[in-house]
C-alpha cells in the first residue's frame, strides 16, 4: 500500500510538472529526476524512466509548437546534429551512483535557478541575431553529452542561452527546445538500453507516461497559445532545489 501511495503522489506531481515544463517547451526530465530523488527512487532506475516521460512530453510540445508556426529549422539543426550522437555516449556511460547523485543534484539546482528566474516576460521586445554556425554546434555537443549522462534533454540549458544572447525570442525558444529535447533524449534512452542489455524499464513507470501525456498535452496547448503561469515555474523552482539538495547531501 506503501508503494502504491508513493507512486500515485507521483504520477500527480508529475502531471503537474508535466504540464509547467511543456507550457514552455520543456519534456520535464528535471522535475521527473527531482521527484524520484524525494521519493527515494534508486538512482539507476531515475535515469531512464526521466528519459521515456521526457520523450512523451517533448513529443507533445514538439508537435504543438511547431503546428503553432513557431518552429524555425535554421535555429533548431545547428545545435541538434552533434547533441544527437553525444548524448547516445552520455547515455551508454554508466557513473558510480554517488557521482551521478552529485551531478544530477547539480544539474537540478541549476535548473531550479533558471525557473525561479524565467518568470520575466518581454525577451521578443530584443532584437534577435542568428546564433554563428560553430558556437552552436559546440554548444549542442556539450549539452548533447550532459544530457545523455543524467537523464534531462537539454533544453534547461539550451533555452537560457537562446534568450541571453538574443538568439530567439520566447516561443521560438520554446519551439526549438522541445524537439531538442526530444531527440537527446530518445539517443540517450538507447544508448541506456543497449548498454543495459536489456529494455525493461520498473513496472510503476506505465501509471506515471498516463500522467505525463495529461499534463505534457494542456501545458503545451496553454503554452504554445499563450505566456505560461511565472508562478507555476517558481513553485517547480523550490521542488528542483529541495531535490537538488538532496541528491548532494543525502
Amino acid at each position: 500500500m506503501a508503494e502504491e501511495l508513493v507512486v500515485a503522489l507521483l504520477a500527480a506531481g508529475m502531471l503537474l510538472a508535466a504540464f509547467g515544463y511543456a507550457a514552455v517547451g520543456h519534456g520535464g526530465a528535471s522535475a521527473y529526476l527531482a521527484a524520484m530523488a524525494l521519493a527515494g527512487i534508486a538512482p539507476q532506475s531515475m535515469r531512464p524512466v526521466a528519459l521515456l516521460l521526457n520523450i512523451l512530453v517533448a513529443s507533445l510540445a514538439t508537435w504543438k509548437f511547431y503546428s503553432a508556426g513557431h518552429f524555425r529549422w535554421r535555429l533548431f539543426w545547428p545545435f541538434a546534429v552533434i547533441s544527437i550522437p553525444l548524448a547516445y555516449v552520455g547515455g551508454a556511460i554508466s557513473l558510480p551512483g554517488q557521482a551521478y547523485k552529485a551531478l544530477v543534484g547539480v544539474v537540478l539546482l541549476y535548473a531550479a535557478w533558471q525557473l525561479w528566474r524565467s518568470g520575466r516576460r518581454g525577451e521578443e521586445m530584443r532584437p534577435l541575431r542568428e546564433p554563428p554556425l560553430p558556437a552552436a554546434m559546440a554548444i549542442g555537443a556539450a549539452m548533447g553529452l550532459l544530457a545523455g549522462l543524467t537523464g534531462v534533454g537539454g533544453g534547461i540549458f539550451l533555452s537560457p542561452l537562446l534568450l541571453m544572447l538574443g538568439w530567439a525570442g520566447t516561443k521560438q525558444t520554446s519551439a526549438v527546445a522541445a524537439p531538442f529535447i526530444l531527440v537527446n533524449s530518445a539517443a540517450g534512452l538507447a544508448a541506456v538500453f543497449i548498454a543495459a542489455g536489456s529494455a525493461s524499464l520498473p513496472g510503476y513507470v506505465w501509471f506515471l507516461a498516463p500522467a505525463v501525456l495529461v499534463g505534457g498535452w494542456l501545458g503545451a496547448e496553454y503554452g504554445s497559445r499563450r505566456f505560461a503561469n511565472p508562478l507555476v515555474r517558481r513553485v517547480l523552482a523550490v521542488v528542483l532545489a529541495l531535490a537538488g539538495a538532496k541528491m548532494i547531501l543525502v
